[in-house]
């Protein structure tokens, strides 16, 4: 069971299960999203694109004429350019993962889950009115996800310590939300 499948709503525990994905389902791609887009042509080279990625960057989105036509990936590396040999001089239109999957800014992450899911892809483009505005990648899932997780958690804590008397109410939940 991967956490595209819980996001997705693959796998389903009872009651909990529902609670998330009803939680995960108010959260819109805007709200997780990255606006942060790095961008190349397409003559750029798979060198140089490498040297890109070295930086920390998982995904570079390729324009032609300043229209995006794809995007290429770290993954792209192991998938395309080390299995079939690539030379590293190979210009990146000629391997970049075309046409882009893209989501809507006001779509739910769980959306976004399923079509990363279905499309076996780890990333999506987000487009506004034929605009690039960002990307959302299963990494952003997972951290949200995470962030949830560990919010519900430490409020179940807040409320245990009320009941068992162990902490004054007038310190507040917005103080213990972040232990």
């Amino acid at each position: 069971m991967g956490v595209f499948d819980i996001l997705s709503g693959k796998t389903q525990r009872p009651s909990t299960n529902n609670n998330l994905e009803k939680n995960l389902s108010q959260i819109l791609v805007k709200d997780v999203m990255s606006k942060q887009l790095i961008t190349a042509p397409t003559s750029i080279t798979v060198y140089q694109i490498s040297k890109i990625m070295e930086q920390g960057i998982g995904a570079v989105l390729v324009k032609k004429d300043s229209v995006p036509i794809g995007i290429i990936t770290d993954r792209d590396f192991a998938i395309k350019i080390a299995a079939k040999k690539y030379p590293l001089d190979t210009p990146v239109g000629e391997i970049v993962s075309s046409p882009l999957h893209t989501i809507g800014p006001n779509q739910s992450i769980i959306d976004a889950a399923k079509q990363m899911s279905s499309k076996k892809i780890r990333k999506l483009v987000v487009l506004e009115n034929t605009k690039v505005i960002g990307i959302i990648t299963s990494s952003d899932l997972v951290n949200q996800l995470s962030t949830i997780k560990r919010l519900k958690s430490n409020l179940h804590l807040f409320f245990l310590l009320i009941i068992i008397g162990g902490i004054d109410c007038s310190v507040g939940l917005s103080s213990l939300l972040f232990l």
